[in-house]
């Protein structure tokens, strides 16, 4: 039996017992099947889901667990060096995962000994019994606890006794849907003061898709019609993490948000593959691949390049190079004199010249205008 925290923040018991049998005639057989077989591929919480317009405003950025510093720009190099000192992260991209993945995380959180708290809220389904069919493999393990958790009431988010279950939890998983209405609900409230708890203990909180998205300090809300961020819970400091990255093609998206924080690590996270953060120690596991993004700057490029599975990185190394670009952007910058002096000085010695003549832009910038049919989360928010 296990405590499970309906929609209206009722704690009750249930049972382990798997969702109610499906009995068909057996020229249904092949619908039983498809319908066996997207259980088995959502069973870690992935979802599409149509956008849903948000319903909870004035949520303001919160500091970030791991590492206890704001990392949004303008940080000092102190800050922008922070590494996490307690807790662990499994952070996923979205689509079909690998059950190793799964493992991995419940064997971060104790094994059979895990107090998991699994996190539905981000779900179309979490208010209706078809939310079962995203719980198939956590059902399946054997921990010493589980519990499932889902409010849309920031008032029930901020009642102790709501989150009572993560006092003792080892675990949070978050799985996906709709990154926003996270973050609307539990953003600044007793739970997710709670879920940092966890990672002071030297938990764990994973999640997918939009449970990686709300990771970084900065989530990407949605990119259409236009880009939007806004504040996630921040339990990786110094990044902006994305999902589907390779599937959906949202390198240009990252790149762009980048380009407004050049001191954040883009960390973009592909379908099937998890980041692990263990430490100062970041690791890949999965099908496919996690891209480091850093945006433009003057004199220098955007860099992107590929983490594969079984790579590890130092954490530190990362937020070093990303601080590196920052105070070298900085420094060409104020050696370059400004547009008014370029301006004052091509003015002092020009040669006279008809005031009707055609003028040169000086400093213009000659870069492509972003496309505005990139792959986005709208109509499939936080997949």
């Amino acid at each position: 039996m296990e405590a499970v925290n309906d929609s209206r923040g009722f704690a009750f018991m249930a049972g382990r017992a798997e969702p109610p049998r499906r009995h068909f005639y057996l020229g249904a057989m092949l619908s039983l099947f498809s319908w066996c077989w997207a259980c088995d591929a959502i069973a870690l919480g992935d979802e599409s889901v149509d956008d849903q317009p948000s319903s909870i405003v004035g949520v303001t950025a919160q500091k970030p667990a791991l590492g206890g510093a704001e990392t949004t720009s303008g940080d000092s190099a102190q800050s922008l060096l922070a590494k996490p000192k307690a807790g662990k992260l499994v952070i996923c991209g979205g689509g079909i995962l690998p059950d190793e993945l799964g493992r991995r995380f419940i064997e971060l959180a104790g094994g059979h000994a895990a107090r998991l708290v699994i996190i539905t809220t981000a779900s179309v389904l979490a208010d209706t019994d078809r939310v079962e069919t995203k719980l198939a493999f956590w059902r399946r393990q054997q921990v010493a606890d589980l519990t499932i958790m889902h409010t849309r009431s920031r008032e029930t988010a901020n009642q102790p006794e709501f989150a009572k279950p993560l006092k003792d939890a080892s675990g949070v998983w978050f799985i996906g849907g709709n990154q926003n209405w996270l973050i609307e609900t539990y953003l600044g409230t007793v739970t997710e003061r709670e879920i940092r708890g966890v990672l002071e203990r030297d938990g764990v909180v994973g999640g997918t898709s939009a449970g990686a998205a709300i990771m970084s300090p900065i989530m990407i809300r949605r990119d259409k019609p236009d880009l939007e961020e806004g504040p996630g819970f921040g339990f990786l400091p110094g990044t902006v993490v994305d999902q589907h990255f390779i599937k959906r093609n949202r390198q240009s998206r990252l790149l762009r948000v980048l380009d407004s924080h050049p001191d954040l690590v883009g960390l973009g996270i592909d379908e099937g593959t998890a980041l692990v953060v263990d430490g100062p120690k970041l690791s890949v596991m999965g099908e496919s691949q996690v891209m480091v993004c850093s945006p433009n700057v003057p004199d220098q490029p955007p860099q992107v390049r590929p983490l594969k599975a079984g790579v590890e990185i130092d954490f530190a190394s990362l937020r070093s190079e990303a601080l590196t670009r920052r105070l070298g952007a900085e420094a060409i910058a104020a050696r370059s004199p400004s547009k008014e002096d370029e301006s004052s000085s091509a003015e002092e010695d020009a040669p006279a010249r008809d005031i009707n003549s055609a003028t040169v832009s000086v400093g213009a910038d000659d870069r492509p205008a972003p496309s505005a049919g990139e792959a986005s989360d709208e109509g499939k928010v936080g997949q």
